[in-house]
């Protein structure tokens, strides 16, 4: 049988197939599926010899085997399959170490190796050897002088250039003296080596002929020690000559590698990634100036290109400012500030920062932006709670004190002089007016000597924590609580013109003085707190005689009492504080928002709301509350005007305010009222024992109708400490007053104690006394 025969069958060749082979077989018989073709096995001629135990001829042996395909077989025989099959193992292995190589050589540990070699070995050395050239060039040459002259003539800076220009002409005269001494060195070196060998031989000879007097020595002793030592030196130099050039020569290297190091000019694929990172956020001349190059200012970019130093002399010192770099950019002639400034978002995001991190004023010199920009992600970390808070011991005095407000963006403590300023915060809603507003409050409140009136006209209980504390607290959106907030303000007015009256001018000629303002005197200072201001502004009640609460003429009584008390109130210790959102020139007239000394705005919506709120010069200078982030940057305001810590010649700032929540507000207010009832307790003592309230409330009601909480404050202040008129609200003493045979009414939304009352019920008690 042809063992290449592939047709024949399992049963032709029933003496070659093996066991295994036929039990497979059976086996896919069985199962319905094809059979295999079987292949012989050759085999050795021995085991085909073989006799068994009766001396016969045994059947041939078997050998373990395994069907192999047709595919396997063409390999075992046919030379050409076997080049095929080789051929396509080379390529397989081709790609696998293609692939592998690709792996290894494209490897983060690979590609950080061969930059760290690369950075190392090529380009610190190679950028060291250029700064040192440079700074032999500028040392020995006149390059610096001459780039410092064409970067003072762009900058139009007359001075400057003429200075520089004399400075060059001086060091070009030194040079050229410099380069005459070498000229005549030669002959100078020439004779001073002579004369000094001369001398040098002279005094060896002298010295050898004292020696050789004296027996110590030979004549020629000292000369010949002289010759062995220069032997010597030159044996030294040659044998080690090498080690000498190999230190000297890693000296060099070492030395250009740190100014390659240091250079900050590193190409970017040869830079670690953690150094790409942090170029991400840290601020270089270099990014400052491509940064200008590329706001599409056409002549801006002139400047720069056609100055030598591509415009580093543009820029002054960056200085480290708080959680950022503040540094001044000294604009070229023909380029306008307001030119920069518009292009702020686009200024922002070359440096790689976001708009809101990035801070454009303009200081007094000419021509110059100061700029503030902030490390990335920075304004978004919140500042830390108030020391309000974080320090029970902490107390105020309105006359020599500061109030904590927040931070500045150099990350510096804001603290406020509050003493006599008119106080406007606005803002767009839900960006923390309230909550900037009270933290100036609460630290108003920890001085026993101010009086609060606060008016909330939101009425939601975030003033409530004051209610202990407050001469006078109206909370609540609707027309009436506005109009008790109008009546608050005309008392207001009533009792700085007292104060005006009362004040004596010829011996307090400083104004009002510190012992005039201590708790209860005739001047203690007064705070009149309205928030939701525009709320009363906007207020359609009219009164009996048909003039307009609200509005912004002349008969508008809040418009009117605030403008007063802008006016001359402060004079006497009666300011105004208000808190509006959205401001219009509905809700805010521009007489009453031009009438406050300390102007604030949060996050507001357009630029003619920031001019609104802080006024034209402040927005001019640079203050943007339009572009804070409305939501984002909740609390972050920017302020201007009296009393504010601003920087030498800037028109505003931006503060990060502490924010403190109702339950910290409460601590804060149980401090104060403790802080208030110890300044209240030492007069006690010469209180009487027993007061009669309706011969008090006669005394304090001087005449005239009052409410019946200027009453109870009114009291306080007529019988300091006397204890049933500590806590006295309105409710109570209407209340103990009707005990008394005197009611108490209700007039226009107020309980109001009338005097006429009063004296009816004085009468009837004098009656009774009598029968």
């Amino acid at each position: 049988m042809n063992p290449t025969d592939h047709n024949d069958t399992p049963e032709s060749t029933p003496d070659t197939v093996t066991e295994t082979g036929s039990e497979s077989a059976r086996e896919s018989a069985a199962t319905g599926g094809e059979l295999a073709t079987v292949h012989p096995l050759r085999t050795r001629p021995d085991q085909h010899e073989s006799t068994d135990s009766t001396g016969g001829e045994s059947a041939p042996q078997v050998v373990e085997g395994r069907i192999i395909s047709e595919y396997e077989y063409r390999l075992l025989t046919d030379e050409k399959a076997q080049r095929e099959w080789r051929y396509a193992e080379y390529r397989k292995q081709a790609a696998w170490l293609a692939r592998t190589t690709r792996t290894a050589v494209t490897h983060d540990r690979t590609v950080s190796t061969f930059k760290f070699v690369g950075r190392n070995v090529l380009v610190y050395p190679t950028l060291g050897a250029g700064v040192a050239i440079k700074r032999w060039r500028d040392t020995h040459g006149s390059s610096r002088y001459e780039r410092m002259m064409r970067a003072a003539e762009l900058a139009g800076d007359h001075d400057k250039l003429a200075d520089w220009e004399a400075r060059d002409v001086a060091e070009k005269a030194r040079r050229h003296d410099r380069a005459m001494d070498w000229v005549r060195s030669p002959w100078q070196l020439a004779k001073a080596a002579g004369a000094v060998t001369v001398c040098a031989a002279v005094l060896l000879l002298v010295l050898g002929l004292i020696l050789w007097v004296g027996g110590k020595g030979e004549f020629l002793g000292p000369i010949t020690a002289v010759v062995d030592a220069i032997a010597f030196a030159v044996w030294f130099v040659i044998t080690y000559g090498a080690l000498l050039v190999t230190g000297v020569t890693a000296g060099v290297v070492t030395w250009l590698w740190n100014l390659g190091r240091t250079s900050q000019a590193v190409p970017e694929m040869f830079r670690p990634a953690s150094q790409r990172n942090l170029d991400d956020v840290t601020i270089t001349p270099s990014i400052v100036v491509t940064a200008l190059r590329d706001l599409r200012i056409s002549e801006l970019r002139k400047k720069i290109e056609a100055m030598e130093d591509g415009g580093a002399a543009m820029l002054g010192p960056i200085r480290l400012a708080g959680c950022g770099v503040e540094f001044d950019i000294h604009l070229p002639s023909g380029v306008d500030t307001e030119e920069v400034k518009r292009k702020r978002r686009k200024f922002a995001e070359n440096m790689g920062r976001h708009e809101h991190e990035v801070f454009l004023t303009t200081p007094p010199a000419p021509r110059t932006v100061r700029v503030w920009a902030a490390d990335s992600g920075e304004l978004d970390k919140p500042i830390g709670p108030s020391p309000l808070v974080t320090d029970p011991a902490l107390t105020a005095d309105l006359y020599s004190g500061r109030a904590p407000w927040g931070m500045d963006l150099r990350g510096d403590a804001v603290l406020m002089a509050l003493l006599q300023c008119h106080l406007l915060i606005t803002g767009l809603s839900k960006q923390g007016k309230t909550a900037s507003l009270r933290a100036l409050a609460l630290w108003l409140a920890l001085d026993p000597s101010v009086q609060l009136y606060i008016a909330d006209l939101k009425g939601i209980g975030d003033w409530r924590m004051f209610k202990p504390v407050a001469e006078e607290l109206i909370e609540g959106p609707t027309d009436a609580h506005c109009i008790q907030a109008t009546e608050m303000l005309e008392w207001g007015v009533k009792e700085m013109e007292r104060r005006l009256l009362a004040f004596d001018g010829d011996k307090y000629r400083n104004g009002v003085p510190r012992e005039l303002a201590k708790p209860g005197g005739p001047f203690a200072p007064i705070v009149l707190l309205v928030d939701e201001a525009q709320q009363a502004f906007m207020n359609p009640a009219k009164d009996e005689q048909n003039n307009p609460y609200g509005g912004q003429t002349s008969k508008s009584r809040y418009f009117m009492a605030a403008r007063k008390i802008h006016n001359q109130g402060r004079a006497v210790n009666v300011v105004l504080w208000q808190g509006t959102q959205d401001p219009t020139n509905d809700n805010l007239p521009k007489l009453v928002r031009e009438g406050a000394h300390i102007r604030a705005a949060l996050a507001l919506g357009t630029e003619s709301q920031s001019r609104m709120a802080l006024g034209d010069k402040a927005v001019d200078g640079g203050a943007a509350p339009h572009e804070l982030r409305s939501g984002l940057d909740k609390g972050t305001l920017v302020v201007s005007g009296e009393g504010v810590p601003l920087p030498p010649g800037q028109p505003s700032m931006t503060v990060r305010t502490h924010f403190i929540d109702g339950d910290d507000s409460v601590t804060v207010i149980d401090r104060a009222v403790a802080i208030r009832s110890a300044k209240t307790a030492k007069p006690q003592v010469e209180a009487p024992s027993v007061r009669d309230l309706l011969d008090d409330v006669a005394e304090v009601l001087a005449g005239e109708d009052v409410k019946a909480t200027d009453v109870g404050a009114r009291l306080r202040r007529l019988a300091p400490g006397y204890e049933p008129y500590v806590k006295l609200t309105a409710e109570r003493l209407k209340e103990l007053l009707e005990e008394q045979g005197c009611p108490v009414r209700l007039s226009k939304g107020t309980l109001t104690v009338r005097v006429r009352h009063v004296q009816n019920a004085i009468a009837d008690r004098d009656e009774d006394t009598v029968e």
